[in-house]
């Protein structure tokens, strides 16, 4: 399991306060070029790692007097709310610019190679998969001219760094639910230059927005069931859902799902947990809900036990905050192997399982 370190503004001045005491030195490594692993990805991408193993970086000039620093979580949805709280409380250095995630760029400045391959805005296209029973879903097929069953594995891999580069690492997260890369010949709609890309997703989210930035929903007096079934294993299994919640229809307004895992040693016969371990894991959801209110867009959804296993399950409109309050229980009960996970899934596809919609 990989442990997630909590972080505060303390220790993130401490980072900048350290940092300003080399800042020039750093500026001068960049500027100049002066062997920057040594001089300064050497020195101070182990200060970061003590913040959060998950942080990288990338370094260069933002412009002749000026250094860019970008801290990356190469893609970790668990992990940019971090990334993003450490920027927040950069200092404001004359010679620095420094940026939570990588970036969007402009198309014409993104031409990479991989192999033999090169990937840039003349041989890369898309296009949409629609599907009427999830309209709100974006679902995209990513064309190279060149990908074949031979070079499958560079030409995947190199058009995806292109998207990734073109769209900025968090817009690649948040703004697209699906996609596949193939070659023209599997395409089966109309190809649209990968330009166009940038324009069609903001046009997509400026409707989803419109439709969905009045929807509530009211779960007090909700009601739940208690949903019994048996695992392939023989297991029985428990699980206890809002019922009302998962028949409502603006389900796509809180998109993120997030999943927290407990491990625990339960009864050799059916693999539930004892009173104890029992009343804790009620405590442990308690506690989850009362961070994580309904009026800030987290909704508890239910919770499921089997086999030696209990899973809390939330839905929300943003994932930060909630990678947070996971992050934070994981911490607080090292007594369980506890693991989560927070995923997009507009239509909670995932709980279709209990047969309510």
């Amino acid at each position: 399991m990989t442990e997630l370190i909590k972080l505060n503004k303390s220790t993130y001045q401490e980072f900048w306060k350290w940092f300003e005491t080399k800042e020039k030195d750093f500026f001068n490594v960049v500027k100049e070029r002066q062997n920057i692993d040594g001089n300064f990805l050497d020195i101070i991408l182990p200060q970061l790692k003590e913040l959060n193993e998950n942080f990288f970086i990338l370094v260069g000039m933002s412009d002749d007097s000026k250094a860019e620093l970008i801290i990356t979580v190469d893609g970790n949805l668990k992990e940019i709310v971090y990334a993003e709280e450490l920027i927040a409380e950069s200092p404001k250095l004359e010679n620095w610019k420094f940026t939570a995630l990588k970036p969007e760029l402009e198309i014409d400045k993104i031409s990479l190679k991989m192999g033999d391959y090169i990937f840039n805005k003349e041989n890369i296209y898309f296009y949409s998969n629609d599907d009427e029973d999830y309209p709100d879903e974006i679902d995209l097929v990513f064309v190279h001219e060149d990908f074949n069953d031979q070079n499958e594995s560079d030409v995947i891999n190199g058009t995806y760094l292109f998207i990734d580069s073109y769209l900025g690492e968090l817009n690649f997260l948040a703004q697209i639910d699906n996609f596949r890369i193939a070659g023209k010949s599997e395409a089966e709609k109309e190809l649209i230059p990968i330009e166009k890309l940038k324009d069609f997703l903001s046009w997509r989210e400026r409707e989803f927005t419109e439709k969905y930035e009045d929807a509530k929903i009211e779960t007090s007096e909700d009601s739940y069931s208690l949903l019994e079934g048996t695992l392939e294993s023989g297991f029985p299994l428990l699980a206890t859902v809002n019922v009302d919640l998962l028949q409502w229809d603006q389900k796509a307004s809180h998109p993120w799902i997030s999943v927290l895992r407990i491990e625990y040693q339960g009864d050799e016969d059916n693999g539930f947990p004892d009173d104890k371990d029992y009343d804790l894991f009620n405590l442990i959801e308690d506690e989850m809900m009362l961070e994580l209110k309904n009026d800030e867009g987290n909704l508890n959804l239910g919770r499921e036990t089997a086999e030696n296993i209990r899973e809390i399950y939330f839905v929300s409109r943003d994932f930060r905050k909630i990678s947070k309050v996971l992050a934070e229980t994981v911490q607080k009960y090292p007594d369980y192997r506890m693991t989560f996970e927070i995923y997009k899934d507009k239509y909670w596809q995932s709980f279709e399982r209990y047969g309510i919609h």
